[in-house]
């Protein structure tokens, strides 16, 4: 069995160096049920441009459920470069001596640390990251999103083989169920013709009915009771649902249309049914239909 749940987490981590700094980073890909694959980014900053890229990365893994994908990005280390306005430190300095002089025994000497602490004389370049090296992080980071997507599908088939199991367990008790109702229906025609030689006994004393009519009588209930059609298509049902099971493609819409064709020809047999076996053993296939729907409903 190939199932996948629509239910899964991915965390993928790495790092990235460049001749100035060590970029390290983080994707988060989580995914819950949803009809259609819906996915969501929270990117950092001047990543956002590429959204529609990684979202078409994702559908090459996922097909259906509401995906979210979290990156992070942490500069580690980050080297600053110094610029110093050599023509305004000169101009300070210049102005420092004559002052001192001008002023001789009433001002001390300014330092050349003070002189640098002035506004405008030093200034601090972050390092910035050429085009080359941000076509690099780009790639690096596309791939980490492409394993977390591969892991995300890991991960929800590892839940989806728990969930075959359970759809096989519950569609091995509807194949139950169905063969008893193919039992019951098979001596239908004579229970149902015992059964109303007996009513009319008992309403109608001691009137004679004859055979024929008896006959024709029990015809007409008996084709309003006729299953057989429903019984054929039940199996039908089961045995693309068995198929469905142990395909390597995503099943889960067409499962979940199987589930309503499934769940009109339990119906159809509760309206019919004239045995209270027969309206029993409805009414427990209906459970167990719903109950396949629901699991269904987690599957990609």
């Amino acid at each position: 069995m190939n199932i996948a749940s629509m239910t899964g987490f991915a965390r993928v981590q790495g790092s990235f160096q460049t001749a100035d700094e060590n970029i390290s980073w983080v994707w988060e890909v989580k995914s819950v049920n949803n009809k259609s694959l819906d996915v969501k980014l929270k990117l950092p900053f001047g990543f956002e441009e590429q959204s529609l890229l990684y979202k078409a990365k994702a559908a090459e893994f996922l097909t259906r459920g509401s995906v979210s994908a979290f990156l992070e990005i942490e500069h580690e280390k980050q080297i600053k470069k110094i610029k110093i306005d050599e023509d305004l430190l000169q101009q300070l300095a210049q102005k420092a001596v004559a002052l001192t002089e001008q002023f001789s025994g009433k001002l001390t000497a300014s330092s050349a640390a003070e002189l640098l602490a002035q506004r405008g004389v030093v200034e601090f370049e972050e390092s910035e990251m050429n085009e080359e090296e941000q076509a690099s992080l780009s790639e690096t980071l596309m791939k980490g999103f492409a394993d977390a997507c591969q892991k995300l599908q890991e991960d929800r088939r590892k839940e989806g083989e728990k969930i075959a199991q359970a759809l096989q367990s519950i569609l091995d008790k509807i194949t139950v169920i169905v063969t008893r109702v193919e039992e019951i229906s098979i001596g239908l025609p004579q229970k149902l013709k015992e059964k109303l030689a007996t009513q009319v006994k008992e309403l109608a004393g001691d009137v004679a009915l004859s055979e024929d009519r008896l006959a024709q009588e029990v015809v007409l209930l008996v084709t309003r009771a006729d299953i057989r059609e429903e019984i054929d298509r039940l199996k039908t049902h089961i045995k693309s649902a068995e198929a469905l099971l142990g395909s390597k493609e995503a099943v889960g819409r067409r499962l979940d249309f199987l589930c309503q064709e499934l769940n009109r020809e339990a119906n159809t047999t509760c309206s019919k049914a004239m045995d209270i076996e027969l309206t029993n053993l409805g009414m427990e296939l209906k459970a167990l239909i719903e109950q396949f729907r629901e699991q269904v409903q987690n599957i990609e």
